[in-house]
């Protein structure tokens, strides 16, 4: 019997910030699951970009811990966005984070996780976008419910490469 693929999760700098602050949260712990081999983590260039910038300015002890993260286990870097793939989303969401939720869409994860809250202001977003979007807490308990942490979850609602046409 062949191993089922493991979830595919888009995380937002906020988490993985978040998770290298503090190992004991929801995510550290889905930072841990990664470095574990039991997720996969897609993050688009403007996400690596933002934790870098603020990790430089308000951690910049953590500096050392993300270069050892990236360099043992090296998440899946999509992207980022053309302007105009970014603009229609920017009619949904918050400017700033039109294009996290567009490299998103592109790289259709099971889970896109974040703790901002802009994503979830609109319930729209969601359904336009075709993704699971979750906190990281509401993603750990997903993970508990389904006892999946190593097989993909149903489809998604949306098709790839979603659009608000």
């Amino acid at each position: 019997m062949r191993p089922s693929p493991k979830l595919r999760v888009f995380l937002d700098s906020n988490v993985i910030l978040s998770g290298l602050h503090s190992s004991a949260g929801a995510p550290g712990i889905i930072l841990e699951r990664f470095i574990e081999g039991e997720l996969m983590v897609v993050i688009s260039q403007q996400v690596l970009e933002e934790v870098v910038r603020t990790i430089n300015e308000k951690l910049p002890g953590a500096l050392p811990t993300l270069k050892r993260l990236l360099v043992s286990i090296i998440p899946e870097i999509v992207k980022d966005p053309s302007p105009q793939e970014v603009t229609p989303w920017a009619e949904i969401i918050h400017p700033d984070d039109a294009g996290i939720l567009t490299a998103a869409v592109a790289a259709q994860p099971d889970y896109l996780i974040t703790g901002d809250k802009h994503f979830f202001e609109n319930p729209s977003i969601a359904g336009k976008s075709g993704l699971h979007i979750v906190t990281p807490a509401q993603f750990l308990e997903c993970l508990k419910s389904t006892e999946l942490p190593n097989r993909s979850v149903p489809a998604r609602g949306g098709e790839k490469g979603a659009s608000l046409d």
